[in-house]
């Protein structure tokens, strides 16, 4: 009995593994990393409520009329939109914490679902799929009543995804320490280490070979020394 409970518990395991899963989109990591670019030129992407529009139609979240639609309101309802944008960075500071500590730390995978279930209870509205062009589809979420209050229902719902697929595990902050952002190690034995091995990758690599020629310079010195 106890065997069989085993295979099937590796089966299950199988089934969700992270070579399955890869296709899914992970929103809510690409969410979080909305918070890396103070070192950039252009700052913060969720600077005001309007690039939180633009970021939102950029990830397929919502279409250019609804941003178009939410843009007018703003201007009628500013508190409004101020408010959106404060809860909307709430949100991103709350998905950081569960992408760089949900792996080992209970409190955060609690403190994580709070703000989950506080997003997803707050609103009504129905769920769609919309085809975005052939072949390509994703679900969308239409609020009633209040406009703005269902743009953070998509981010939610792809982190409790990655909480309902046991992938925690697999989601690491970038290994550079001047990088801070976070990503899905979708690779066959888990070990990736950086978010893009064509910018972070390439720099450490760069390190360490900067770092050998530096130690063999050292050490043909101290031969001629002798």
């Amino acid at each position: 009995m106890i065997a069989s409970s085993a295979a099937s518990t590796r089966s299950q395991r199988r089934a969700r593994s992270p070579e399955r899963a890869a296709s899914r989109r992970r929103l809510w990591l690409e969410f979080v990393n909305t918070d890396t670019a103070p070192s950039a030129p252009r700052g913060d992407l969720l600077r005001d409520f309007g690039t939180l529009l633009r970021w939102l139609v950029d990830a397929r979240v919502i279409d250019t009329d609804r941003a178009g639609g939410l843009s007018r309101r703003a201007l009628l309802q500013p508190a409004a939109a101020t408010a959106t944008l404060v809860d909307a960075r709430r949100v991103r500071a709350a998905m950081r914490q569960l992408a760089e500590r949900g792996a080992t730390s209970t409190r955060t995978r609690e403190d994580a679902i709070l703000e989950i279930n506080r997003v997803l209870g707050r609103s009504a509205g129905t769920r769609r799929l919309e085809q975005i062009e052939p072949g390509r589809y994703v679900r969308v979420f239409v609020p009633t009543g209040d406009a703005f209050a269902g743009l953070m229902i998509p981010i939610v719902e792809s982190a409790a995804d990655s909480l309902v697929l046991d992938e925690l595990d697999r989601v690491h902050r970038c290994a550079d320490p001047r990088c801070p952002r976070v990503f899905l190690d979708t690779s066959r034995n888990g070990t990736r280490r950086w978010c893009d091995m064509g910018t972070c990758g390439n720099r450490a690599k760069a390190a360490r070979h900067r770092a050998r020629g530096a130690s063999r310079l050292g050490a043909n010195a101290d031969d001629e020394a002798r």
